[in-house]
């Protein structure tokens, strides 16, 4: 799958999750254009929302979490989020930086280098298993729309 269309399919999942969002906070609105630090945010709440989608997951069981990327801090290191949502077959896992953190600990394995499928760099990541997310989950929502 190429960048651009990785970046594609993420940001109609980040639109997806907004839709969500939105049915209880109405404000709710998505950073648009290079954001790093988080991709919505929720004004009544003054809170933040990372999306990962990782529907590869259906086949490994695990859960990708970027420590780095070419050797630079990223995703989970450089979070601003105040929540993330991992997008997954059927389902949306809510959690936080915090919660993650808690299930790495738990989890208790090194960190993997490789390059993803659509990078032209390694990064370094946990690969969680899904049941320790779950474990440390603020709230599992099932969805019938993907």
């Amino acid at each position: 799958m190429s960048f651009s269309k990785d970046l594609h399919t993420g940001e109609q999942m980040e639109q997806e999750v907004l839709q969500e969002i939105q049915k209880k906070y109405p404000k709710a609105h998505k950073i648009e254009g290079y954001f790093k630090d988080y991709d919505i945010y929720i004004p009544e709440l003054s809170k933040s929302v990372e999306v990962k989608k990782d529907y590869k997951s259906k086949y490994t069981g695990n859960l990708v979490i970027e420590l780095t990327f070419d050797g630079k801090p990223s995703a989970l290191l450089t979070t601003k989020a105040d929540y993330w949502v991992f997008a997954i077959p059927n389902k949306y896992i809510w959690t936080s930086p915090d919660r993650i953190k808690k299930a790495i600990a738990l989890y208790g394995q090194d960190p993997k280098k490789f390059i993803g499928k659509g990078d032209d760099k390694p990064k370094l990541a946990w690969l969680i298993p899904i049941e320790y997310i779950n474990k440390t989950s603020i709230s599992i929502q099932t969805i019938t729309t993907q």
